[in-house]
């Protein structure tokens, strides 16, 4: 998984495999500062920092994506596949403590989505564990010149908004 941004709340990163193609909004993930189970492991700070990274990288993306012009970004909290008996190690006597890591998915959403599971105006679709190898099998991440241009985004809100020192981002 490329990071495309670290701070002290985690890291800003380019899915594998992206939820949604890049012209119908973009999928970014953000990772919290460790690996958790469930965000309530997270010291106070932690989740604070986390927390505007997020925000800060959903405003980002509505900011400088084209494709999201009056759209709007989803936020889904996820890991749940990890807990599936197919998923490695495979098995059913998996549990969230040993096997979740959760991770913030940030899922832009225009108004002109052309993928019948993405549409304006309709919950997000998302796939059973069975499915969703062959699901993302043609959705294209963000270009390199658009992650850039969320990053560097990204970077200047969580300085003039969440009061980030700049010596505490890598981009």
């Amino acid at each position: 998984m490329q990071r495309l941004l670290v701070t002290a709340g985690g890291a800003l990163c380019v899915p594998r495999h992206p939820m949604i193609d890049r012209k119908d909004g973009g999928n970014l993930w953000v990772m919290p500062p460790r690996d958790i189970w469930d965000r309530s492991e997270l010291t106070a700070d932690e989740l604070t920092q986390w927390s505007y990274l997020i925000a800060a990288s959903g405003r980002a993306m509505l900011d400088v994506l084209p494709q999201l012009k009056d759209g709007v970004i989803n936020y889904w909290e996820a890991g749940n596949w990890s807990l599936n008996d197919k998923s490695e190690p495979r098995g059913v006597k998996k549990t969230g403590p040993q096997h979740k890591k959760v991770h913030m998915h940030l899922i832009g959403r225009s108004p002109n989505s052309t993928d019948p599971g993405w549409a304006w105006g309709e919950a997000p679709f998302y796939p059973s564990f069975k499915e969703h190898q062959s699901w993302w099998e043609h959705k294209e991440n963000l270009t390199r010149e658009e992650q850039k241009a969320v990053a560097c985004r990204a970077s200047e809100i969580l300085i003039e908004k969440y009061n980030v020192p700049e010596t505490g981002i890598t981009i």
